[in-house]
């Protein structure tokens, strides 16, 4: 090859290089910011830091590991960006992908919960004092060049958020430029908190499936501040007593449970595994005609439980 064409070849990788980067650049330059209310609608302060999360700078391929060390360490868990480097990164990925963060969250006894993806709800996290990983596309949607950081301040008057970023501790990004990537990942944003407490943004099924994810994964007992946490701030929401009253008697307290599933029946009188649970748990604290009433209450309702009700019913009453 010619030093001619050696130049002209470097050249157009650069150009090629070059172009990307501008066309990126101009991408999130035209892109238009989040569309807020204001900080009394939203109920937040006009900014907020975190300052009691530690920075792990991340190295190549490894922002997965050093983000969840960053909130597992401002969690209380003493764990190194080494450690959790097997147990997220996945060599064939050059990365990590959601499902392993949130498995090995678990593993060290805190629950991911996954936010809904509104730049909202991700202020209100950080007014909280919660940080937040985000997973951000810091390349276009055909050439995706994926990354985790973790938010943890905003300015609303500058529009700006605070990162723990790459190689960059402290990075300002403006609401504009940091929504055009993240909305790449389709906002993939997540809160990592310790059983007990709750997201101040998330609903109660979120929080269910975020709770039920982790209690699949660690003993039943592990799981029982969450669930109390849940009935706490949504006393309605009739599953969460439900679950309850299941981590309840996994954990060996046959009445709590009992009392956790006549909450979940009474907050909603049509669901027939609640009284089913219930009158079973009943039977085995001896209180028979109690759980023949609980049981009556089940067989009435259809659905799938209710041949599972007729049954316990039938042995009950030949007793």
């Amino acid at each position: 090859m010619t030093s001619q064409v050696k130049w002209l070849t470097r050249n157009a990788r650069f150009a090629g290089v070059l172009l990307l980067v501008l066309t990126i650049n101009l991408l999130a330059g035209c892109a238009t910011g989040p569309r807020l209310a204001s900080p009394s609608d939203m109920g937040i302060a006009e900014r907020t830091y975190i300052d009691d999360v530690p920075f792990h700078a991340q190295r190549l391929y490894q922002c997965g590991p050093a983000s969840l060390a960053m909130v597992l360490n401002a969690n209380g868990v003493d764990v190194s960006v080494d450690t959790l480097i097997p147990q997220v990164f996945l060599p064939n990925r050059e990365g990590s992908v959601q499902p392993e963060m949130q498995a090995t969250v678990r593993r060290y006894g805190r629950i991911g919960f996954v936010l809904d993806g509104n730049f909202e709800s991700l202020l209100q996290e950080l007014d909280a004092g919660h940080p937040v990983v985000v997973m951000q596309n810091l390349s276009l949607p055909a050439w995706p060049m994926w990354h985790y950081a973790v938010a943890i301040g905003y300015d609303l008057n500058e529009e700006l958020l605070t990162l723990h970023s790459g190689e960059e501790a402290n990075r300002l990004e403006s609401f504009r430029r940091f929504d055009a990537t993240w909305a790449r990942s389709e906002r993939w944003a997540m809160v990592v908190l310790p059983p007990g407490e709750l997201p101040t943004s998330v609903g109660p099924h979120r929080a269910m499936d975020a709770i039920a994810a982790f209690e699949r994964a660690n003993p039943p007992g592990d799981a029982i501040p969450a669930w109390q946490a849940m009935v706490e701030r949504w006393p309605g929401f009739a599953m969460g007593w439900f679950a309850l009253g299941n981590a309840r008697h996994a954990d060996g307290d046959p009445v709590a449970a009992a009392d956790a599933f006549r909450r979940a029946a009474e907050q909603q009188p049509d669901l027939a595994v609640a009284w089913l649970n219930l009158g079973l748990t009943l039977e085995g604290l001896g209180e028979l005609d109690a759980a023949r009433q609980a049981l009556d209450r089940a067989t009435a309702l259809p659905g799938r439980w209710q041949d599972d009700a007729r049954k316990a019913l039938a042995r009950l009453t030949a007793e």
